[in-house]
């Protein structure tokens, strides 16, 4: 296929950057499960397991646990909670805390793009100054991003086209500068998320925390439809838009 061809005869898809191998499930499972529903591809990319940094309930096990160990049991958590939402997933397993991305890891992501060919691309705050991770897995998949659009990367493959990018929601919004300006109603795919979430057996003690934020999000995107409005939004997710919407109709 000539590089020029563009991207209304491609399927579907939609492709997600965790930096650590739980972000995508507390931040956009919602979203993965309801894009799953509508016939999407969706493509979760973990940069890392989290082993160092955010596996703390493991490594109080004591002098049995071993980094190894570690990472085996954040693979097998990550994998069962990407079945449920009926996800791909891939371990690129870069190490974390701290996370230093090469030009191999650059260019694999490259690959991915220009596999999947998605429509939007979901990854973290371009901020966080509790965890400088998340701000670098943004970074490098957006650099992915304009990679995969170049001709001359790799002449005669399929470039990708201008996917969307949004910034699923930090755990700490106001010292993120994020700002939800896009909503997604999970309520019916809540179940899943849910369900995702209790993969997620090393960090527990998050599991209620975004059900909260998930009902707080539901509220508020009920709000922007109208409180009228029949549709009935219990649990929503909070994305923000990074690139520009381009349209005929404001409506």
């Amino acid at each position: 296929m000539s590089t020029s061809q563009n991207t209304s005869s491609r399927a579907l898809a939609g492709l997600v950057v965790s930096a650590h191998s739980a972000d995508f499930v507390w931040r956009a499972a919602g979203t993965i499960a309801t894009h799953v529903a509508q016939g999407y591809r969706m493509k979760i990319v973990c940069l890392s397991f989290g082993e160092r940094g955010e596996s703390a309930k493991l490594w109080r096990k004591g002098a049995e646990m071993t980094e190894a160990k570690v990472k085996t049991a954040r693979r097998e958590e990550a994998q069962r909670a990407a079945d449920i939402l009926g996800a791909e997933i891939e371990f690129l397993d870069i190490g974390d805390y701290p996370m230093r991305v090469s030009d191999e890891t650059l260019f694999r992501l490259v690959d991915i793009y220009r596999d999947v060919q998605p429509s939007f691309v979901l990854s973290h705050s371009e901020k966080d100054p509790y965890n400088f991770d998340h701000p670098l897995a943004m970074h490098v998949t957006q650099e992915a991003r304009v990679i995969a659009q170049a001709e001359g990367h790799k002449p005669g493959e399929t470039i990708i086209g201008a996917p969307a990018v949004l910034a699923f929601e930090p755990h700490q919004t106001e010292q993120c500068e994020w700002i939800p300006n896009t909503f997604v109603d999970i309520t019916p795919v809540w179940d899943k998320k849910r369900a995702a979430i209790e993969c997620m057996a090393g960090q527990e003690h998050l599991w209620d925390y975004y059900t909260r934020v998930a009902l707080q999000r539901g509220v508020q995107a009920k709000r922007n439809i109208g409180i009228t409005a029949a549709r009935d939004i219990r649990y929503a997710e909070g994305l923000m838009r990074l690139t520009p919407v381009v349209t005929e109709q404001l409506s």
